[in-house]
């Protein structure tokens, strides 16, 4: 069974493919038309050890916000759809990453409850063309269209390291929660449904 998915959605806005294998090595092709947010969604794939490509072409003339915000939006549905039922999922991971001063910390539930408690500290506007405002807002979208509770906090003195910390915090809380767990058959909730 392939855990697979390829999504793409049009908006007036933006144009926004997405593959996704869950079963990866961690291989990234990402065009996004924002540096930084390229960089922090090839150490996501990397750190989760997912195969991710994304194509996205967005109204980067206006700013940067509808282009990171439908990635994720997209992003986080691919992560849905690959998980399908979430069957046999171990479906809860957490991660605490350090890197140089920024220390971050990620639990999530891949269960199919959608929900995000952010807590991320910058101390400027803009980290190269990606406006810090829409780190957050993307780690939002990322979590309502995935069906996943997130719980991710970062402190740091660098907002390079402090997003960049958040995100490989998440890749690795995913890759724990997506993995298989060999002892499990079905839904692992005792509802019996995500």
């Amino acid at each position: 069974m392939t855990r697979t998915a390829t999504v793409h959605r049009t908006t007036r806005e933006t144009d926004v493919s997405i593959t996704i294998d869950l079963d990866g090595t961690g291989r990234a092709e990402i065009a996004t038309g924002v540096a930084f947010f390229d960089h922090l969604l090839t150490s996501l794939a990397h750190h989760a050890l997912f195969d991710l490509s994304v194509a996205t072409r967005g109204d980067l003339d206006v700013d940067d916000h509808h282009t990171v915000e439908d990635t994720a939006l997209v992003l986080g549905q691919a992560i849905a759809e690959a998980l399908g039922d979430r069957s046999g999922i171990t479906r809860f991971g957490d991660a605490a990453i350090p890197m140089d001063e920024a220390l971050a910390r990620c639990a999530v539930d891949a269960g199919g409850r959608p929900y995000a408690v952010l807590d991320l500290e910058f101390g400027t506007e803009r980290i190269g063309s990606l406006t810090t405002q829409n780190v957050p807002h993307a780690l939002e979208a990322f979590a309502r269209t995935a069906g996943i509770t997130l719980h991710l906090s970062a402190r740091g003195g660098n907002d390079h390291h402090v997003a960049e910390a958040a995100f490989k915090a998440l890749a690795r809380a995913l890759r724990a929660a997506a993995a298989p767990d060999s002892r499990r058959t079905g839904i692992p909730s005792t509802k019996g449904t995500a």
